[in-house]
């Protein structure tokens, strides 16, 4: 069994899937810096030794995701075999270790970069994006629960086979609270363009709930401080990069297929600093 070594940069939000019950979007980079997308991953529903943290290289066994035309898409073998958690690569020395997985495969040209996944020969689905400038960090409101009917078939497919009724099932099944607010950031790439792109990534949505808490339930002062974090100081003190990807769904059909699925904000380099030397 030829195990596949994987950096993990990217987890998403949770969603809510009928067959897997919470589904994490995952993708991260090859040794050889090639990115790789995993799918399904049901985190939650991982023994906790296999639960692995942004940033970590693990082994996992897989193969190309055939339901998926999206050439960085890959699934794991089987969901119970057991996950390799190898070494995390921390920020020390001003993210000196993260930045060498980066590397110099960055589009400024958002432009370029939608023709090339819309490109079939291409067909890129993951990629990192430097922003020219962020205009603004926004957010609304969006449906604050998940879809009932989809719950509802959750909750039977969980009550099948159990000891316990569906609405047994429904007292003791949780899943990840949903998100009552989309967020995105308003910016622009070499090409000049205006875009407004949704950022749908686990870190965006821990921040707002413990944001919530410290508030004390204020949804509008949790928010400011999200985008106090993602504007303020991501943008204004860091230099920051997207990593985006494309949606299944809207990546032949919509004119902009990405979204944003996690975020890199290094320290700024003091380029008067750097001339000294």
């Amino acid at each position: 069994m030829a195990l596949t070594k994987v950096l993990i940069t990217v987890k998403t939000y949770p969603t809510l899937s009928e067959k897997y019950d919470e589904l994490v979007c995952t993708a991260g980079f090859r040794e050889d810096g090639s990115w790789i997308r995993i799918f399904p991953v049901p985190f939650r529903k991982l023994d906790y030794q296999n639960q692995f943290d942004k940033w970590q290289w693990i082994e996992i066994d897989l193969v190309k995701n055939t339901s998926d035309f999206r050439p960085e898409s890959f699934r794991p073998t089987d969901l119970d075999r057991e996950i390799r958690m190898l070494d995390r690569i921390d920020t020390k020395g001003d993210w000196g270790k993260r930045k060498l997985y980066i590397g110099d495969a960055i589009w400024d040209n958002m432009t370029e970069l939608i023709a090339a996944a819309k490109d079939p020969n291409v067909g890129t689905s993951l990629a990192i994006v430097k922003p020219k400038d962020i205009i603004d960090f926004v957010w609304r409101p969006c449906e604050r629960e998940w879809n009932k009917q989809k719950m509802d078939r959750v909750i039977a497919n969980k009550a099948q086979g159990s000891l316990f009724d569906e609405d047994e099932t429904r007292l003791v099944f949780k899943v990840v609270k949903k998100l009552p607010y989309e967020f995105s950031y308003i910016f622009t790439t070499e090409d000049g363009k205006t875009r407004t792109i949704m950022i749908e990534d686990w870190e965006l949505g821990a921040l707002y709930w413990n944001c919530l808490n410290k508030a004390k339930g204020d949804e509008v002062e949790a928010c400011r401080k999200v985008k106090e974090k993602y504007l303020d100081f991501m943008w204004h003190q860091r230099d920051s990069l997207f990593f985006m990807g494309t949606t299944k769904q809207f990546h032949n059909v919509s004119p902009n297929p990405f979204i944003i699925i996690g975020t890199f904000y290094p320290p700024k380099v003091d380029i008067q600093q750097l001339s000294l030397f």
